[in-house]
């Protein structure tokens, strides 16, 4: 099917929480960046034709307004911001590019930073190739950038494209990866070097290891995790599948990045989104299932605190708290209520300067062996 093809382009509830967790976590990222970078970069990298047959704007104008309708624009006055919007189709980036005129004519006389709009009609991958070549003849990096790359398929978002572009400090990557696709016909024939693009290995060592069938899925998404933590450099690396109403894992959202505080920013982004239509976000927790409900179930991280912490003591709340969010499904919103339980059912004490709660630097746990 032609990737302008209307079927394409008819709006499902999983691709609207995706939206929703890109547009929530720009809104936090934007200002985070700019307090104290003078540029940042927006890069979409299948970027298809900013609306959708039922008129519900696509990626790149969700990411414009999240930055035009910020709150907090006029704090970002001293930034420039670039957002390059990248699709292969042609007739694609004509709908796009009719798309973002209307938007600039929109805004044009609204007071506010610096925005530059860039739109490339090629394949990620072939467009990526020319910047890393440029940047490398200049011995330059590109400026902090967060990159959705969002394909419908699982071919063009190269393993060593991502490190040579990315694999820096100062960006992060939001990937969708399509591990339906990709389970499906991993083994054909004919597939190897799109496997092999994709993982920066070989199929062969892709699937070395494999317990089960029934285990492929999850396999494929901790290989694809591996790489791009391994070769892509990124510190931190989570996934987030999100089911259809079969059950089944349509795809995983994969974000990397090197900083612990976009681990929390996404981390929100998702509690937050609301899929519908009988689709859900989750995660896993040592085997178990952990829905990203409004009222979820938060048992299985009252077991990972009382574990992992066990026998510990004066542990500072600060440090429950990230390892929550950095080994964990769950929010560090989901700390403090277990922690509540557990100290009034006398699991554990606490050591407070405080007359309540759990304040930051005035609160400390002591734990109880398993």
């Amino acid at each position: 099917m032609n990737d302008a093809s209307p079927e394409k382009w008819a709006i499902d509830p999983h691709t609207r929480a995706k939206h929703q967790i890109l547009d929530s976590y720009l809104k936090g990222w934007f200002p985070k960046l700019t307090s104290f970078r003078e540029k940042v970069i927006y890069l979409d990298g299948f970027a298809g034709r900013g609306r959708y047959t039922d008129g519900t704007e696509g990626s790149p104008l969700i990411a414009l307004r999240a930055l035009v309708d910020h709150q907090h624009l006029g704090r970002m006055s001293h930034c420039k911001f670039i957002f390059w919007f990248i699709e292969a189709n042609k007739d694609n980036e004509a709908a796009l590019r009719g798309e973002l005129t209307s938007f600039i004519a929109e805004h044009d006389d609204e007071a506010g930073p610096e925005i530059g709009i860039d739109l490339t009609q090629n394949t990620f991958e072939k467009t990526g190739r020319k910047l890393a070549e440029s940047l490398e003849a200049k011995g330059a990096k590109i400026a902090p950038t967060f990159a959705f790359i969002d394909p419908f398929g699982y071919t063009g978002l190269p393993m060593d494209l991502i490190k040579s572009l990315f694999g820096n400090s100062q960006s992060e990557v939001l990937v969708n990866f399509m591990v339906g696709s990709v389970q499906r016909f991993i083994e054909r024939d004919g597939q190897e070097a799109a496997i092999e693009s994709l993982f920066g290995l070989p199929a062969s060592d892709v699937m070395a290891g494999k317990l089960t069938d029934a285990k492929r899925v999850e396999h494929l998404r901790d290989v694809y995790m591996r790489q791009l933590r391994d070769v892509g450099g990124f510190e931190y690396v989570r996934s987030f599948a999100m089911t259809n109403f079969t059950g089944n894992v349509s795809y995983y959202l994969v974000h990397g990045t090197h900083h612990r505080e976009g681990v929390k920013l996404m981390k929100a982004a998702m509690w937050k989104a609301d899929p519908g239509g009988g689709t859900t976000f989750q995660d896993r927790l040592h085997g178990v299932e952990v829905l990203f409900d409004a009222e979820p179930d938060t048992a299985p991280l009252r077991a990972e605190l009382l574990s992992y912490f066990a026998e510990r003591h004066e542990v500072p709340i600060d440090e429950i708290e990230w390892h929550t969010v950095l080994n964990t499904p769950y929010r560090e919103t989901h700390v403090r209520p277990i922690l509540t339980a557990l100290e009034k059912d006398g699991t554990i004490n606490v050591r407070r300067n405080a007359t309540r709660g759990f304040p930051k630097d005035r609160a400390w746990i002591d734990f109880p062996a398993i």
